[in-house]
C-alpha cells in the first residue's frame, strides 16, 4: 500500500453529515502503541487522556496496533478489542516491509539535510511499519467518531490516516525541530487538520515557524497525576542502592540525549569525586564508557507502580533531551520533590526551567560539571528548587485542568462537523 500526500477520503466528499450527540461523544485515539507497559510521552498522555475522559462519560477508542517495542514493531499483542479502565482497546497487526534498507537510506538522507523530492518522502514513510487493517478500519467505520486523535505526527499511523477524516482530525504531534519535521509530507497534517493540540508554547512556536499560521491549534498542555506517597526509602532497599545517584528514565537513544549524556557523565566522573552513580530505567541498550565502569545500574523497564519511587529515592533527575514536546519525567521528578538537570538546547526543558524557576540547565559539560556539584554540596538548595517544581506542576498540569480544555476543543471539533 502506497499512501499519496494529502487526504485519501475526506468527510466533505460525501457532504455534510449532521453530528448526533452519541456520535459526538464517541472518540477515538490512535497512537502506534498503546498499554501500561509503554514508553513514550505521547502514548502516556493518550492513554491517560482516553482514560479521563472515560470517567467523564465519553466513549472512547484506542486503535493502536500489537507493538509493544518500537524498534522492532513485533505484534506480541493479540489482535482484536478489548476493554482496559473502561477504554475500548482495538489492536490491528502491523506489517513490518522488506523495504527496511530502502528506508534507512532515505533516513539517512534526510538526516544529513538533503531535500527528498515527494516520491522518496512518501517511500521513506510508507518503508518499515505499517498497518493496512487500521487503515481499512478507519476508512469503512472513521466518520462514527466525533473526532479521531493522532499522536505523534511521525508514525505511520498518524501520516497515513490522520488524513481519511480530516474534518474530525484532532493532530497531537508532540513536534520537535527535527529534519523529519521539514518533509513536506506533514504538512497537510497540520494545516488540514480540524484542531491541533500543543503540549506547550515552545512547541507551538516550531509548528508556526514551520508551517505558517495553523487554521485552528491550542496549547492544551498534559495532565500529570500526582502520587498519594512516596517510599524512597522502600525504592533503594528493592533494587540494593545504597549511596547517591542521579536518575534518567525514558528511551536509551541518540535522539534523547542518551548517548551524549554517558559521554559527559564519564568525563567529568573521571575527574571529580562527585559521589554520584546513574541509575537508569527504560527501553534501549545502556553501553556505558570505560569511564562509567561500575557507576551505572540498569533497571530496565520498572512498573508504573516503581517509578514514582525511583523518582523520589533520586538526588536529581537529568534530562538531556534536546527533543521534547513537553517531557513528562521532569514533571513526574517535581512533584517527587527531586531536583531537575536539564539540557538548556531543549527549548521546551529550558522553557519550563525558566517559567517555574525550578531547575538546572546546562549547555556544555562544564555547566553540568556546575549542576552536579550543587546537588552534590547543597542538598538543601536543590531541594528548595526542587519545591518550587512541585508547585508548578500542581498548578498548571492536573488532569482535571487539563481535560477540561480537552472537552471544550473536542465540543468545537464537533459543532464545525455538524455545520
Amino acid at each position: 500500500m502506497t499512501v499519496p500526500l494529502g487526504a485519501v477520503r475526506s468527510g466533505a466528499d460525501r457532504g455534510p453529515r449532521a453530528s448526533s450527540p452519541s456520535r459526538h461523544r464517541r472518540i477515538a485515539v490512535v497512537p502506534p502503541r498503546y498499554g501500561d507497559d509503554v514508553i513514550g510521552g505521547a502514548e502516556a498522555v493518550l492513554r491517560e487522556m482516553a482514560e479521563g475522559l472515560v470517567e467523564r462519560g465519553w466513549e472512547v477508542e484506542a486503535l493502536t496496533t500489537c507493538a509493544r517495542d518500537h524498534y522492532t514493531w513485533r505484534n506480541e499483542l493479540a489482535p482484536g478489542a478489548s476493554v482496559h479502565r473502561g477504554v475500548t482497546v482495538r489492536r490491528f497487526p502491523s506489517v513490518v516491509s522488506w523495504e527496511l534498507p530502502v528506508k534507512h537510506e532515505l533516513e539517512a538522507r534526510i538526516l544529513a539535510g538533503e531535500r527528498l523530492d515527494i516520491t522518496d518522502q512518501q517511500r521513506w514513510a510508507n518503508a518499515g511499519m505499517r498497518v493496512p487493517d487500521l487503515f481499512d478500519h478507519l476508512l469503512e467505520h472513521g466518520d462514527e467518531y466525533g473526532a479521531l486523535i493522532f499522536a505523534p505526527y511521525m508514525f505511520w499511523t498518524t501520516y497515513a490516516c490522520a488524513t481519511l477524516e480530516s474534518e474530525r482530525t484532532v493532530l497531537m504531534p508532540c513536534l520537535h525541530d527535527e529534519p523529519y519535521a521539514r518533509l513536506d509530507i506533514y504538512a497537510p497534517l497540520f494545516r488540514g487538520s480540524a484542531d491541533v493540540w500543543f503540549l506547550s508554547d515552545p512547541e507551538r512556536d516550531v509548528a508556526e515557524r514551520l508551517f505558517g499560521p495553523l487554521p485552528r491549534s491550542a496549547v492544551i498542555g498534559s495532565g500529570i497525576h500526582a502520587p498519594r506517597a512516596y517510599d524512597a526509602q522502600g525504592f533503594r532497599d528493592r533494587h540494593g542502592i545504597p549511596g547517591r545517584f542521579l536518575l534518567y528514565a525514558g528511551r536509551r537513544e541518540g535522539g534523547k540525549g542518551w548517548e551524549d549524556l554517558l559521554a559527559q557523565l564519564g568525563a567529568i566522573f573521571s575527574r571529580t569525586d562527585l559521589p554520584f552513580s546513574l541509575v537508569t530505567t527504560g527501553v534501549g541498550p545502556v553501553d556505558p564508557p570505560a569511564s562509567m565502569h561500575g557507576r551505572v545500574v540498569d533497571l530496565g523497564l520498572l512498573s508504573g507502580a516503581e517509578m514514582p519511587d525511583a523518582f523520589a529515592a533520586a538526588d536529581a533527575y537529568i534530562q538531556p533531551s534536546v527533543m521534547e514536546s513537553f517531557s513528562r519525567t521532569i514533571m513526574e521528578a517535581w512533584l517527587a520533590g527531586t531536583p531537575v538537570i536539564g539540557n538548556a538546547r531543549s527549548p521546551v526543558v529550558r522553557w519550563h526551567c525558566e517559567r517555574s524557576g525550578a531547575g538546572l540547565v546546562y549547555a556544555d559539560e562544564a555547566e553540568l560539571q556546575a549542576c552536579l556539584e550543587l546537588v552534590a554540596d547543597e542538598p538543601e538548595a536543590a531541594a528548595r528548587l526542587a519545591a518550587r517544581g512541585r508547585d508548578y506542576v500542581l498548578a498548571n498540569y492536573g488532569w482535571p485542568a487539563v481535560l477540561d480544555r480537552i472537552e471544550a476543543r473536542l465540543d468545537e471539533v464537533a459543532a464545525a462537523c455538524a455545520s
